[in-house]
């Protein structure tokens, strides 16, 4: 299968800080790679290497077979970016934005129109067509953003932190849209942090800290690696965790977990409904009331959790972290170079 993204020991250093240390990626054509990471890994600047807005200090990068760094202007025919931060011109109208990015890309004026009319039905937004940016919602901003990264039809598709901030209907539609593109033969890397989002939509997963990958795989498979099934048991009184934590360890050849607080014993375990069935069954023969009792599979979360040790926080002073002002204007000029 070809391989649409690829890098090899890419690293990229801004001053003392090393951003990236030596990451490998491959993605092939047709698929959705989600890079995950806390503010900091480095995943927005691989993105911006990817895209031709940054030069790595060592290894390589290809998009599409072709070198980012001594074919950057080849590269920025073949992709499309939408950033953490929607960078439309306010004081334009929907179309006038799509049509912009058009004749940037050298589309010519009539297919320019008629490829920015194609988009904005397709994102639901021609009945906002004439209406300036400013008076859009962030939903409505946000997938706005997305159709002017598909004018040029790329074919390669860079998405970082694109779901930031949209409500969940908004979310769910932009997971659609995501799904249909790759459906239809484009590449994607996606950015994320919300771990329900690459379980959706991703085909292989990277997790990266510090600039290094520390883990790779689909989402079952690294779900997999931290452990199977759990029994979560909430406890109706805290006086029965003792006799609880004794019944499920009868049950698990693994680790016990007790949060006194929330009256919570959980333990792994193999062998799905049937062992809860057994487990509901004791609890009633030893007459242990409960608030409730449920089988949990491992999310992308407790993968994050149990690899990077820390959940996925700003790292204050990154040059991943969240930006604001002028960092913000700078990502919208970025974002309009590559188109």
């Amino acid at each position: 299968m070809t391989e649409m993204i690829r890098t090899s020991g890419l690293v990229k250093r801004f001053g003392k800080v090393t951003a990236l240390d030596g990451l490998d990626l491959a993605v092939p054509r047709g698929t959705i790679l989600g890079l995950l990471g806390p503010n900091g890994a480095g995943k927005t600047t691989a993105v911006r290497i990817l895209t031709t807005l940054l030069e790595p200090d060592g290894g390589t990068a290809t998009v599409a077979g072709l070198d980012v760094a001594t074919q950057p202007d080849k590269v920025r025919e073949r992709i499309g970016l939408s950033g953490q931060n929607a960078a439309v011109d306010e004081y334009l109208t929907g179309f006038e934005n799509l049509e912009m990015v058009g004749r940037l890309y050298h589309l010519g004026a009539r297919k320019s129109r008629d490829r920015s009319r194609e988009l904005l039905e397709r994102f639901d937004l021609a009945d906002a067509a004439d209406r300036p940016a400013k008076t859009y919602s962030g939903g409505m901003r946000r997938r706005l953003d997305l159709a002017a990264a598909l004018v040029a039809a790329p074919d390669v598709l860079f998405l970082d932190e694109p779901t930031t901030g949209l409500d969940p209907r908004s979310r769910a539609q932009m997971w659609e849209t995501i799904q249909e593109l790759v459906r239809g033969g484009s590449t994607a890397l996606l950015t994320t942090q919300y771990m329900e989002e690459a379980d959706r939509l991703a085909d292989d997963v990277v997790v990266i800290d510090r600039g290094r990958m520390i883990a790779h795989g689909p989402p079952d498979q690294l779900k997999t690696r931290i452990g199977g099934e759990r029994i979560e048991v909430v406890l109706a009184n805290a006086g029965d965790i003792r006799a609880a934590r004794a019944l499920l360890a009868e049950l698990s050849a693994g680790e016990i977990r007790v949060e006194e607080q929330t009256c919570t014993v959980t333990a792994s375990v193999t062998g799905g409904v049937d062992v809860l069935r057994l487990v509901l069954q004791q609890l009633k023969d030893r007459a242990i009331p409960v608030d409730d009792v449920g089988l949990r599979r491992p999310t992308l979360d407790d993968v994050f959790l149990s690899l990077t040790g820390h959940a996925a926080e700003e790292a204050a002073g990154s040059p991943d972290g969240k930006r604001g002002g002028e960092g913000e204007r700078r990502e919208s000029r970025e974002k309009e170079a590559v188109r």
